[in-house]
């Protein structure tokens, strides 16, 4: 591979444009952007440069995320319009405004998935692998699937007549349905029937290629399974018309202040989102007129969107079909490298550690180091103390079990644990109990924020004293995630560290606000005020002359005053480059505004998660002299405001310039994966490389570790990264 390198721009006098003024001007709306996200990642479900499961993945993922989008920001909207307590957004619009302009999205969103499947699913029946609905054409297969309907799914199914002697079925949040109309054969009598699919079935049921008249697999939605063999559930009955159905629910949790005990309060919160009020309904575009009626009025859909579709209902449910054992159609099997530093230790996390600090990229670099680091501690009798934040954690996670044993041991073990961590909080209460049953200090934190930040702090007893160990991360203790998601984890044993995150720990377990802090900063205490100083900075360098930059990469950017002052930075002269994976509020390039800001997007095989910022300090970035910050903490307002978030600077030179000159940059350099927004119109548009692709995906995942090897950034096999002269 070729050394990397990206133009190198010359920031833009801003003198002479007046910078608009109107909130639509100056800002994007939130909802828009996420939708715009999205598309996106819908894109990816049509790019030819996937495998078809890879392809099939990120529709599947473009269909869960618009069901969270609708359950809690479509949720929050309609609610506020139910009320008539909203507010206006940050481009100035009302809760009803922005849901109008939501619906005309949402329509060319829908239309744009059932057109990547349909591109898809001949595709992957070429391949030998088959996704249908109810229009079989194999008879071997459909005499397989009667049988199995007969002897698997009639016995589960259940149906319901809707008449004034029986109640309207209650639909759970997510539930798919199909509703009948029947007329008696015998004697000509009307009746509408309702069939509910269990979730204890299987979205999609599966014919084995032996069981097939043309050797494919077959992946047959079981709603439209139920719709094919309704004459067997409904003997002596003509089907007269018949709709497929799915519906959300509002599945946002508000914590009550005066809630005085958080684990009751979420166990019964948790059955109450269950049955929160529908935000949407999908229909079939063919739905019977008189049952499409009748479950308007028993659903109650005031101010719910509705939407038809010719094709498949609940798009989220490919993950199914994706569970295929089909590695052809699969990217290649990577495997994360183990850190060479703790190897070099004979895996000794602490003496690695004690030697330097060491910076881990994930996925690149296995996770295994992160759960090792526990498991040591857990099992090391010289460690006397063990804390540590947990976020999510998944449905199997090792560092929990790490944690109950340390405590089984007799060490001294504290976990925080966030309770409102959204779709996680019965895994969480689950965790909690197996934390308390072991002995660990369970703690949860604030009742009004969340406790964010992502933080392990081991005590051992060393040299007659006591060594303090820490861990910093952008993403979660989590085993599936840390697989896919692309997260930076910060070992330290620097006493000052160690000194914070005992600060920090007392202050979510006590609510001690620390006096101060001697390397990191605290949200909501001084994480924000850190950064404006920093922006600051950069600000006083350009009017002085000085060289001035800002790069940045994070999730979503959606704060106010953080926008503000990076266009403040902008007219400056300070030139800003962000990498904003996900919503972006802020316009890049409008003239007099933001002139020296441009924004990218980056969607590839993982999920860009890390949050980095670095400053130039009075020097061209990179360089030496540059300020990093790692953090938990994304520029949203929940983040600067309402969560107990991290901003850790990276202090140790090696790490630093890992961070910097390789992850940072990298990111910058993709032209691969990479999406431009454009600050006039919202909308990204690929990035056209100049006859030198680089994929920072596939840079890390060919390269030696970066961990613990500061020697590497000049070692010849580790291609050099740099910017190049020339304007943009």
């Amino acid at each position: 591979m070729s050394d990397a390198s990206a133009p190198e721009e010359t920031p833009v006098s801003t003198a002479a444009a007046a910078p608009p003024e109107s909130p639509e001007e100056r800002y994007f709306n939130r909802e828009q952007s996420w939708l715009a996200f999205n598309q996106r990642v819908l894109a990816e479900a049509r790019n030819p440069a996937y495998p078809l499961l890879e392809r099939l993945r990120f529709l599947s993922i473009s269909g869960s995320n618009f069901d969270e989008f609708a359950m809690i920001r479509m949720a929050g909207l309609i609610g506020q319009v139910r009320t008539g307590t909203g507010t206006l957004s940050i481009d100035g619009k009302t809760p009803a405004q922005q849901l109008a302009a939501i619906a005309l999205k949402l329509r060319e969103l829908e239309l744009g998935q059932q057109a990547a499947l349909t591109e898809l699913r001949p595709l992957l029946e070429e391949k030998g692998l088959s996704i249908r609905g109810g229009d079989l054409d194999d008879k071997v297969a459909e005499s397989w699937l009667q049988q199995q309907f007969i002897d698997q799914i009639i016995p589960v199914i259940t149906p319901q007549a809707i008449d004034p002697a029986h109640p309207f079925p209650f639909v759970a949040n997510g539930g798919i349905g199909v509703l009948f109309s029947l007329e008696r054969n015998e004697d000509g009598s009307r009746l509408v029937e309702m069939v509910l699919i269990p979730a204890a079935l299987p979205r999609f049921i599966r014919v084995p290629a032996e069981h097939t008249g043309t050797g494919i697999v077959t992946h047959v939605a079981i709603e439209r399974l139920v719709q094919r063999f309704a004459p067997l559930i409904f003997p002596g009955f003509s089907i007269r018309g018949d709709g497929v159905f799915r519906i959300l629910r509002d599945s946002d949790i508000e914590v009550e202040e005066e809630a005085e005990d958080l684990v009751r309060f979420f166990r019964s919160a948790i059955q109450r989102r269950r049955r929160g009020q529908v935000i949407t309904l999908e229909l079939d575009e063919s739905f019977d007129a008189e049952s499409e009626d009748l479950l308007r009025e028993k659903l109650g859909l005031d101010q719910a969107f509705i939407t038809k579709t010719l094709g498949m209902i609940g798009i989220s449910g490919l993950a199914t079909v994706v569970a295929e054992d089909r590695p052809d159609l699969k990217f290649k099997p990577y495997t994360p490298r183990y850190p060479e530093r703790v190897l070099e230790h004979d895996g000794d996390c602490f003496a690695a550690i004690r030697e330097k600090d060491i910076v881990v990229h994930h996925p690149y670099e296995s996770f295994e180091v992160v759960v090792d680091f526990i498991r040591q501690a857990a099992a090391d009798p010289a460690v006397v103390s063990i804390k540590q934040t947990l976020y999510r954690a998944g449905n199997q996670s090792p560092v929990i079990n790490a944690l109950c044993a340390a405590a089984e041991r007799g060490k001294s073990v504290t976990a925080v644990v966030e309770l409102k961590a959204r779709f996680d909080e019965e895994q969480n209460l689950h965790w909690a109990g197996e934390l308390e049953r072991s002995g660990v200090q369970v703690i949860y934190g604030f009742i009004d924020w969340k406790t964010h930040a992502k933080m392990s702090m081991v005590v051992r007893a060393e040299d007659g004293g006591y060594r303090t160990y820490c861990h910093f991360g952008t993403g979660n203790y989590h085993p599936v995630t840390s697989k896919v998601y692309t997260d930076l984890s910060y070992f330290t044993a620097d006493p000052a560290f160690g000194r914070d995150a005992v600060r920090l720990f007392n202050f979510i377990t006590g609510y001690v606000e620390p006096a101060q802090t001697e390397r990191i900063a605290i949200s909501p205490l001084n994480l924000r005020e850190r950064l404006y100083a920093a922006i600051d900075n950069e600000i006083a360098n350009a009017r002085a002359g000085e060289p001035a930059a800002i790069w940045a990469k994070f999730n979503s950017l959606t704060e106010k005053g953080m926008i503000d002052r990076l266009y403040e930075a902008s007219q400056a002269g300070v030139r800003v480059v962000l990498v904003v994976r996900g919503i972006c509020c802020l316009r890049p390039g409008v003239p007099g505004l933001s002139d020296n800001i441009s924004v990218k997007s980056i969607i590839g095989r993982f999920l860009e998660h890390s949050r980095i910022w670095a400053f130039g300090n009075g020097s061209p970035l990179p360089g030496d002299g540059a300020t990093v910050y790692i953090s938990s903490a994304d520029a949203m307002s929940r983040n600067l405001n309402r969560r107990v978030e991290v901003l850790v600077p990276m202090t140790n030179p090696t790490v630093h310039d890992q961070v910097l000159e390789q992850v940072l940059l990298a990111n910058l350099l993709d032209t691969e994966q990479s999406w431009l927004l454009d600050g006039e119109t919202g909308e990204y548009q690929r990035v056209e490389d100049d006859g030198e692709p680089f994929n920072c995906h596939a840079y890390f995942m060919t390269n030696p570790s970066l961990s613990g090897r500061g020697g590497a950034l000049k070692d010849s096999r580790v291609p050099r990264l740099a910017l190049r002269k020339g304007a943009a």
